[in-house]
């Protein structure tokens, strides 16, 4: 009787003189929650702006012999170090790695998607695979028609490959921004590690003295980033097809002075 007095109701939310139930729910919420707005009045959808279960730093470099991605495994809730084992690197095909920082289920429904796309190409059964430069330009297009819907994926992308002799890098955040470099970082690493990796980067790098760098930022966001975390997963992309390393520790070292021998002076770092 309240619902159907009041004058919150629409056309859609009466058939045939009767409530349609479901809609009138609907509207019920609306009430409760936003008090004195019409369902036409009510705040659009919100909640892909407030990412739940996240990860920070993904990185990417190219080398000489091809394309080399890291990132941590921490998933975290909120600030809470929650899930520590989570790969927030996957092979997409034969040819490309993605990489994700940001809402690990909107990570997940990408790579659904991308899994849909490789499947529609077995279906044509004509030996056709997306390289790497094609699924950076697919993602694109779909973070930034779902930007456009004020819907967004909550994502910062690196993607990377090898195909046709020549390596390929390339990032696309959550508007559908996208470039390509030859080194990326997203989330705190864009601010911690890209200025190392763009200091020691040169064309002829080989894949220990790559993995040595990314290695050495991986360790400098786990000292200074509170999202990260010291177990590590590096990934590449050659002539000979994609890798994903299993997860391992990096080596740290906590023993500086003011650990060592604590004070609080005016010659020191004014730590306790």
């Amino acid at each position: 009787a309240c619902l159907a007095g009041s004058r919150r109701l629409e056309a859609a939310e009466i058939v045939d003189g009767k409530i349609n139930p479901l809609r009138a729910l609907r509207v019920l919420c609306i009430m409760l929650l936003y008090p004195g707005a019409t369902a036409a009045e009510a705040p659009a959808r919100q909640h892909t702006s407030r990412p739940i279960v996240t990860g920070t730093s993904v990185l990417g470099i190219k080398y000489k012999d091809g394309v080399m991605l890291a990132a941590d495994t921490l998933a975290s809730y909120g600030s809470l170090a929650m899930f520590k084992d989570v790969t927030r690197i996957a092979r997409t095909g034969s040819y490309t790695l993605v990489g994700a920082s940001g809402e690990l289920s909107d990570y997940h429904a990408l790579l659904d998607k991308l899994k849909g796309l490789a499947q529609a190409n077995a279906n044509c059964d004509d030996g056709f695979e997306h390289g790497p430069a094609e699924i950076y330009s697919y993602l694109r297009a779909v973070l930034y028609q779902r930007r456009n819907k004020f819907d967004p994926l909550w994502n910062s992308l690196v993607v990377g490959g090898f195909k046709d002799g020549a390596p390929f890098l390339g990032s696309v955040d959550l508007r559908g921004t996208a470039y390509e470099d030859d080194v990326i970082a997203t989330g705190y690493g864009s601010h911690l590690a890209l200025p190392i990796m763009r200091a020691k980067w040169t064309p002829d790098l080989d894949e220990g003295e790559a993995r040595a760098l990314l290695e050495d930022c991986l360790r400098v966001l786990f000292y200074r980033d509170c999202r990260a975390l010291d177990t590590v997963v590096l990934s590449k992309a050659t002539a000979t097809g994609t890798l994903v390393s299993d997860p391992y520790k990096l080596e740290t070292d906590w023993t500086s002075a003011s650990f060592v021998a604590p004070k609080a002076g005016g010659d020191g770092d004014g730590g306790w």
